[in-house]
């Protein structure tokens, strides 16, 4: 369709690193969808989703824990770069009302209504791992080959019948366990994602959430970052790079 080579001309017209179209109506999706979001969120057939990868250099600096990288680290992932991919999300949205379609746009970032749960209204890992970008590993982030968990996304929600990207990717965590031994909070329990299983069952979200407010009561920066740091699919720019000066 014609929509659908659209939609990509705006992605790509905002530098965006992913773009994916993914199909939501498998009974278990919806469930999933509506367990999180409740019923605004429910009922849509499709999800365009867009990516950007966020800079190695900067994420490659986490392990310092100094705060002026932390907090420049907070700035470029939920100012910065989210500011950039809500825009391109409200375009996609603009272009789907254009032809006629729903098109509800989805904060790019896991951002947090319900802080009871410390839940977002929309997961922001689904669409893009039904898309086929990547998987659900065990520190519960999108993983892409490219770029690992080092990616923001977002999501823009519709009742047009678009032609999806991908299926669902196979994880490829194999017996890894770096995020899990790495987190300080220890709010990671090694499970792969399973979407029959509460999220309690992999990610204590409450001992993540009381780990950074410590940090901050104790007047450092309210970030920490080392679960998306560590992953070894994010370090395949050290590898390249290790490869073109050997050659």
């Amino acid at each position: 369709m014609v929509i659908e080579k659209q939609l990509r001309d705006v992605a790509d017209g905002g530098r965006m690193t992913y773009f994916g179209i993914a199909d939501l109506t498998a009974p278990e999706v919806q469930k999933f969808i509506a367990d999180q979001g409740g019923k605004a969120v429910t009922g849509y057939p499709r999800a365009v989703t867009v990516g950007l990868a966020l800079s190695n250099s900067l994420v490659d600096l986490l392990p310092e824990a100094d705060d002026l990288v932390l907090e420049t680290y907070k700035h470029h992932i939920y100012e910065v770069q989210a500011m950039r991919v809500e825009a391109i999300l409200t375009q996609i949205a603009a272009e789907l009302e254009t032809h006629g379609f729903a098109g509800l746009p989805i904060s790019a970032g896991p951002k947090v209504v319900d802080r009871s749960r410390l839940a977002a209204l929309f997961s922001d890992k689904l669409a893009p791992s039904l898309a086929g970008l990547g998987w659900i590993g065990r520190n519960c982030m999108l993983i892409t080959p490219q770029h690992g968990p080092r990616v923001i996304w977002g999501t823009v929600l519709t009742d047009a019948a678009l032609a999806t990207t991908g299926s669902p990717m196979a994880p490829q965590c194999g017996s890894c366990r770096a995020c899990v031994e790495i987190c300080p909070a220890k709010a990671y329990t090694g499970r792969m994602f399973d979407p029959a299983e509460s999220r309690e069952m992999r990610f204590d979200p409450m001992a993540c959430l009381k780990y950074i407010r410590q940090r901050e009561a104790d007047g450092h920066a309210a970030a920490c970052g080392l679960c998306l740091y560590v992953c070894p699919h994010g370090h395949r720019h050290r590898r390249k790079a290790a490869t073109a000066s050997a050659q």
